[in-house]
């Protein structure tokens, strides 16, 4: 187990290095002039050629890769142009927002998905099991932009249960969680209906039949237990995709997170920011990774000793 979780660290490596070489390219790669898009058209010769050499865009390109890799790892990623603070201290105060909102995502797409998923799976065929696809796919239908808002008038406006915005208690959480988790509940359904049958249907399940067990232990003790290896795989790639899908929602309810800030340092023209807001979402997607393998191996012994 633990060469194999060595070879995914390493293999990750490679990722990270990518990350932040594309991160790097993300201001010589936009269309234009970034630092005169900072400063405005009417900005002076002499104000657009300080700010330039301030960033340390009149350097040869390889000299900045190298000055900002070195940064990277030092854990320097700049300074902020809108705030004038450090990147770091920005990005990383904003981060457990982006956090607590995903694990709440999370927890909300697992108690949907899963027990629907298995409710389906246990009544395949039936009219239950048609009713859950449909639910399924109107929840895929619906993109996240569009049920905040309808969200958020039924909800606060109409009925007033749930604050429109910000970052509070657990009545601030609801909405955006909901919003997020709804489509991927959709998707972790489908994937557990479809590991369900496919355990249900083999030999090791005749076999608890045949000695007696009951249908809830068969089902649960059983048939779940080992569907649970793709079921934790869709989980730990479904909260990358919660930490880096955080953008639209979070500025729809105004939530405080890394996605609201990378926004707000695109209408900035904040790059440092952008920049540091990037690295960390998909540093974050890849360390998510790495964790789901690690889990998957503690949990599957069939991992854990392949």
């Amino acid at each position: 187990m633990t060469r194999r979780l060595a070879l995914r660290f390493a293999l990750a490596l490679p990722a990270l290095w990518l990350i932040v070489t594309m991160t790097f390219l993300l201001v010589h790669v936009i269309p234009g002039d970034p630092v005169q898009q900072m400063l405005g058209e009417g900005a002076r010769a002499d104000d657009v050629a300080h700010l330039r050499h301030a960033l340390g865009l009149d350097l040869p390109v390889p000299v900045q890769y190298e000055r900002y890799l070195a940064g990277v790892l030092r854990g320097n990623l700049g300074e902020s142009l809108r705030f004038q603070q450090p990147v770091t201290g920005i990005v990383l105060s904003h981060f457990p927002a982006t956090i607590e909102l995903s694990v709440v995502a999370l927890l909300v797409c697992a108690a949907i998905g899963i027990p629907a998923g298995i409710y389906a799976a246990e009544r395949r065929g039936g009219s239950a099991d048609h009713a859950v696809g449909f639910l399924t796919l109107l929840g895929l239908s619906v993109p996240n932009f569009a049920l905040g808002p309808v969200l958020i008038l039924v909800f606060s406006v109409i009925l007033g249960w749930l604050p429109v915005s910000g970052r509070g208690g657990l009545g601030h959480l609801l909405l955006p969680a909901v919003t997020l988790g709804g489509a991927l509940a959709a998707i972790l359904t489908r994937m557990v209906r479809t590991s369900v049958i496919e355990e249900l249907s083999a030999d090791y399940v005749r076999t608890a039949r045949a000695k007696g067990l009951s249908e809830p232990a068969v089902l649960f003790r059983h048939a779940f237990r080992n569907a649970l290896t793709p079921i934790l795989t869709v989980l730990g790639l479904q909260f990358g995709s919660l930490l880096a899908g955080t953008i639209v929602t979070e500025t729809i309810f105004s939530w405080p997170g890394i996605g609201r800030l990378a926004v707000q340092a695109i209408q900035a023209r904040d790059y440092p920011l952008l920049q540091g807001c990037i690295l960390l979402i998909a540093g974050s997607y890849v360390a998510v990774n790495l964790l789901t393998d690690i889990v998957t191996a503690l949990v599957d012994p069939r991992v854990r000793f392949q």
